[in-house]
C-alpha cells in the first residue's frame, strides 16, 4: 500500500498555491491521474519518488516511511527502486538502446522480451539523437520497467505515439503490469489519452 498525505506550496500564473494530496493507491492497481497543466501532477509523481520534498507530511509504501517531515525522514529515490518514466524521456545521449536497459538490469531474457514489446528490437544499437520521439518514449517507458519496479511512475508516457501504437503497447504494458504485480500512477493532462488503461482514477485539480 502507498499512502501520501503530503502539502507542497507550488508557484502559478497567480501567485503561490498549496498543492494537497491525500490518497491511498492499492498496490498491485492502477491509477489513472489527471488535470490540467500546472495542477501539480507531476510534482507529486516526483515526490513520490523522492525528486522533491514535500513541504508537510508522509509518504509511506508498504509500512515502510519514505517521508517523514516531523521525523526529517526523508529516504533518497534509489532505496525506494522506483520505476520513473520522465516527461521529457531523460535519456542517456551516450547509450544506444540496448545499453539503456543493460544499465538497470543484467537479465539479457528480460531485456530481449522488452524490446520486442517496445518495437525496438531492429534498432538496439541506435542512441536517442538517432530515434523518432515516439521510439524515444518507448524507450524510457522500457527503462523504467527493466529493474521490474513494484511502483512505477509514468509521467505523459503516451503523448507521442501514434493510436495504433499506443493501443498495442498499452495492452502489453498491461499484461506485464499484472504480472510483476507493478503499483502504477500514470499522469496525463488528457484523459482521452489513457482509454483502454482499466483502473481508478484520480484527478488533481
Amino acid at each position: 500500500m502507498i499512502t501520501i498525505d503530503i502539502e507542497k506550496k507550488l508557484r502559478a500564473y497567480n501567485g503561490l498555491y498549496v498543492l494537497r494530496i491525500k490518497k491511498e493507491f492499492i498496490p498491485g492497481g492502477i491509477t489513472r491521474i489527471t488535470g490540467p497543466s500546472g495542477a501539480g501532477k507531476s510534482t507529486m509523481l516526483k515526490m513520490i519518488a523522492g525528486l522533491i520534498s514535500p513541504d508537510n507530511g508522509t509518504i509511506k509504501a508498504n509500512g515502510v516511511i519514505w517521508f517523514d517531515a516531523a521525523t526529517n525522514i526523508n529516504l533518497p529515490p534509489q532505496q525506494r527502486q522506483i520505476g520513473f518514466v520522465f516527461q521529457d524521456y531523460a535519456l542517456f545521449p551516450n547509450m544506444t538502446i540496448r545499453q539503456h536497459l543493460e544499465y538497470a538490469t543484467d537479465d539479457h531474457i528480460w531485456i530481449d522480451r522488452l524490446l520486442k514489446i517496445g518495437g525496438l528490437d531492429a534498432f538496439i544499437h541506435q542512441k536517442p539523437h538517432q530515434l523518432s520521439g515516439g521510439q524515444q518514449q518507448r524507450l524510457a517507458i522500457l527503462r523504467a520497467l527493466a529493474i521490474k519496479p513494484k511502483l512505477l511512475l509514468m509521467d505523459e508516457p503516451f503523448s507521442a505515439l501514434d493510436i495504433t501504437m499506443k493501443a498495442a503497447l498499452i495492452t502489453a504494458l498491461q499484461v506485464l503490469f499484472a504480472e510483476l504485480e507493478a503499483t502504477v500512477l500514470i499522469v496525463s493532462h488528457n484523459p482521452q489519452e489513457l482509454d483502454g488503461i482499466s483502473g481508478d482514477e484520480v484527478e488533481i485539480a
